[in-house]
């Protein structure tokens, strides 16, 4: 049978001041009983942040302290490590998390949430020591508001807004008084500047205190029990699903009770749900909500006063899961905690911890705990974890203790025996390095780096005599599992010292082979290792003293393979691509110098292009492709301009470039490179380098390409291209396409400027019939079908601004008039009637 032991993950040391933590955590549990004393402690998903806000009792003040766990050394001893400690004279409603899923470096986006509306976006990453603030917004339209609870739920931000009665309303009328509550929303996206936020949406009106839970894409309206309410309103609670706005009226005890589909461009009120079911609310006495929570699949776990353990699924079904003994939780009060991890349910009542199987209402254990403590919601843990004063446990299985008493003695050699060899040589090369990364066992193992010389060489000895030996009974000694542990390790060696051994022995014939394998292999092991200076300096020397089998092992490594139709892929794992991609700090200057010399050390991207372009020159815009994608510096993330660029910074497409000769023979390839990049700076290079060749179908073709992926770099395409239609009749043949092109707020006058502006001088006709045919300039019959197209669509009254004359708000204020100068005004006038004549006879000379 498996038993379970609560077993101690640390006692906050790992923690920014670890010790203030442990003290913070006493002294919340040892306030009023009566209310969880973790109530207001925060854990963030990945487990790495503390959160406990602290509300003063006697102010309106509330403060929040953060504390950091250390997942790298060099942080230890970093003096400039930044908190989060926050005093605001505004009480602090809740913390929100945003989910980023290309989450890099350590990096967590947080939300604080103020009782008055406003909302602080603050971002921690390990690069930068700390956390920074990146934005305060106001989460509320109206400044009177108040926030009782929030929560996030896939790309929306939901919040329970108490709105202040209107002075029409009767202080002594109930309804008015306990319905003054609405339910909101707003969209929001994430980008390198922080959260952008969409525009207020009530999706509930006249609702009492809700509590908001998010679960999956649904989230749950739950009673606030502090609120004193009618007693038919907290027999029910809440479902909406804000994606197709639905909402459900259930109960703890009769399941679902009204299903509410939305009415096009209506909001819904909470009078009338229960207007609906007013029928069945005086029958059912549904029991008490004690505790909740979400499993992240649109269900809800429940706490009932009954006792009952119950799941209401996202279909409404409510299935009771575990029944807890009797007077359980009138004993115990409200102090409880609970929380899933995967099919398991952790819940604490009390001092008593209790696992149990959700999909089949099976108790698993019971752990009797020395300290109450709250269930941490951690992605990274497929085990129960507790945070309480004493520290952080986590639950973990144990065999029974016969067998594990049994097993322990024989184990306990070889694992002490392993984990002490790579321990003491991970504190030597730390000590060694200069790098702030943290080296790990694992690590050890397969990076390449277990070098120490006498240890190794007495491995080594004992491996080769074992082989030799080839005994059959293995022994279970801690040195066998050393040999066994590093099985591969040792077989790479031995193998690289028997190809230098052929290498000796060989002829000329078998020499490339062994000479091939000697490089896959060296640069195998160069990449999955640190990329230091005098590394990348051998592995310069590799492909230069080596081209041809450098370029074999580079296929071999990398898994490339090609389709024949254009189409490049590969199987290398991310950690490769991240080795191969990352610029060295040292010589990254190199790939802006366009004639760099020619023994210049190059990083890996470079030094692969550069073999490609020399072997394979038509799978550069391939690998450039491939190279984006696994760096995640696709199309979707690249519209920008004016980003300042440094050498650890460089576009993947300027490093590719860097490795083209500049002597322009390689244009076509350039081409290629610069549209694979999908930079606005990138395509318009392009197109001007296909418009400097004449190359106009091609020229036509990137045109149509790029102008839907972007409004800004359509109209600056369709403006080059307008000033050589005004140059030159070459892209006639394309003008119907061109036309199509045109950007939406073009207007005929702009078109026109531009036309006049870049048409070629005639000052050169030295005769009267001389060019009059005007072979070489377009005529007002070109451009006509565009100026109609435009002046149709300038005509059409414009929907741009209807969502503003649909705003419930006020109009704006009528501006203040002014006394103007009549004369001042008809010579303003007069002027702009002789611009508009000179512009026409210049069109009509056209």
């Amino acid at each position: 049978m498996t038993r379970h032991a609560l077993e101690q993950l640390t006692d906050f040391g790992d923690f920014t001041r670890g010790k203030e933590l442990k003290d913070v955590l006493k002294r919340s549990c040892s306030v009023s009983s009566g209310k969880n004393c973790f109530s207001d402690v925060r854990v963030s998903p990945d487990g790495r942040h503390v959160h406990v806000i602290l509300h003063s009792p006697n102010s309106q003040q509330s403060d929040l302290m953060t504390f950091d766990k250390y997942l790298r050394p060099h942080l230890v001893q970093c003096q400039k490590h930044l908190d989060l400690m926050l005093t605001r004279d505004v009480p602090i409603v809740d913390l929100i998390y945003f989910h980023q899923s290309n989450v890099d470096d350590g990096v967590t986006l947080l939300g604080i949430i103020f009782e008055n509306g406003r909302a602080e976006f603050w971002r921690f990453s390990e690069s930068k020591s700390g956390w920074h603030l990146l934005q305060t917004v106001d989460l509320c339209n109206g400044p009177t508001a108040k926030i009782i609870s929030v929560c996030i739920s896939q790309h929306f931000i939901i919040w329970c807004e108490e709105r202040p009665p209107s002075n029409s309303s009767s202080v002594h009328n109930l309804s008015c008084s306990n319905l003054r509550f609405c339910i909101c929303k707003r969209t929001f996206d994430i980008d390198e500047g922080g959260v952008n936020l969409g525009g207020v949406k009530i999706a509930l009106h006249n609702n009492p205190r809700y509590s908001v839970i998010s679960s999956g894409d649904i989230v749950y309206l739950l009673p606030d029990v502090k609120e004193e309410s009618f007693a038919s309103i907290s027999k029910v609670f809440l479902t909406w699903s804000p994606q197709q706005g639905i909402f459900k009226v259930h109960s703890v005890s009769n399941g679902t009770l009204l299903i509410k589909n939305p009415t096009a461009n209506k909001e819904s009120d909470f009078r009338s749900l229960m207007m609906d079911c007013i029928g069945i609310l005086p029958i059912i006495s549904p029991p008490d909500v004690c505790g909740f929570c979400p499993t992240g699949r649109g269900d809800l776990l429940l706490l009932l006063s009954s006792g009952w353990v119950s799941l209401m699924q996202r279909d409404g079904i409510l299935r009771q899961i575990y029944k807890l003994p009797d007077n359980c939780l009138t004993t115990c009060g409200v102090q409880n905690s609970l929380n899933i991890y995967h099919d398991i349910l952790a819940l604490s009542v009390g001092k008593m911890m209790y696992l149990i199987d959700v999909k089949c209402g099976l108790e698993l254990d019971r752990i009797t705990l020395k300290k109450e403590g709250l269930f941490v919601n951690c992605l990274e843990s497929r085990s129960p974890q507790m945070l309480s004063e004493a520290g952080l446990f986590v639950v973990t299985q144990t065999e029974t203790e016969a067998k594990s008493k049994a097993n322990s003695e024989n184990m306990q050699s070889s694992a002490v025996l392993v984990e002490a060899v790579f321990d003491e040589a991970c504190k030597y090369y730390q000590q060694r390095s200069l790098s702030t990364t943290q080296l790990t066992a694992e690590k050890l193992r397969k990076g390449g780096m277990f070098q120490a010389p006498i240890s190794l060489a007495a491995i080594i000895r004992d491996y080769l005599i074992n082989q030799k030996l080839k005994t059959a009974v293995k022994d279970s000694s801690g040195h066998d599992k050393l040999l066994i542990s590093l099985d591969s390790e040792l077989k790479s060696l031995v193998a690289l010292e028997d190809i230098k051994t052929s290498m000796v022995k060989a002829s000329e014939k078998d020499l490339g082979r062994f000479c091939e394998t000697l490089v896959q292999q060296e640069i195998c092991r160069l990449l999955s290792s640190e990329i230091d200076k005098e590394n990348l300096q051998y592995l310069n020397s590799i492909f230069h003293l080596f081209p041809t089998e450098a370029w074999q092992a580079v296929q071999a490594v990398l898994h490339f393979k090609c389709n024949g139709e254009g189409s490049l892929s590969t199987k290398a794992p991310a950690e490769l691509w991240k080795i191969v991609l990352s610029p060295v700090h040292t010589v990254a200057t190199i790939t802006q110098q366009k004639h760099a010399p020619a023994n210049a050390v190059l990083p890996i991207f470079e030094l692969l292009c550069k073999s490609m372009f020399k072997f394979q020159p038509s799978w550069l815009p391939m690998f450039l492709e491939l190279a984006q994608q696994q760096s995640g510096t696709s199309s979707s993330s690249s519209w920008s301009y004016g980003v300042k660029e440094s050498s650890e910074s460089l576009p993947l497409y300027k490093r590719a470039l860097a490795v083209i000769p500049g002597k322009g023979d390689y244009q076509d390839l350039e081409v290629e490179l610069l549209l694979c990049s999908q930079r606005p700076n990138a395509v318009m290079q392009a197109l001007r380098i296909l418009i400097g060749l004449g190359q106009w179908g091609r020229v036509t073709q990137v045109a149509e390409r790029f102008c839907r992926q972007s409004p800004i770099l359509n109209k600056e395409i369709f403006t080059t291209l307008l000033c050589e239609v005004s140059q030159h009749r070459d892209l006639d043949p394309y003008l119907d396409l061109l036309w199509t092109l045109c950007p939406e707020d073009m207007t005929v006058t702009g078109i026109l400027n531009i036309v006049l502006k870049n048409l070629p001088s005639t000052a050169q006709s030295s005769g009267p019939f001389q060019g009059h045919t005007g072979d070489g300039q377009p005529t007002i019959g070109l451009l006509k079908p565009l100026l109609s197209r435009v002046l149709q669509r300038e005509t059409k009254p414009s929907q741009r601004y209807a969502d503003i004359l649909q705003s419930p708000s006020l109009p704006p204020p009528t501006p203040p008039r002014q006394v103007k100068d009549l004369t001042r005004i008809n010579s303003e006038l007069d002027i702009e009637q002789k611009e508009n004549h000179s512009s026409e006879s210049q069109v009509n000379c056209v």
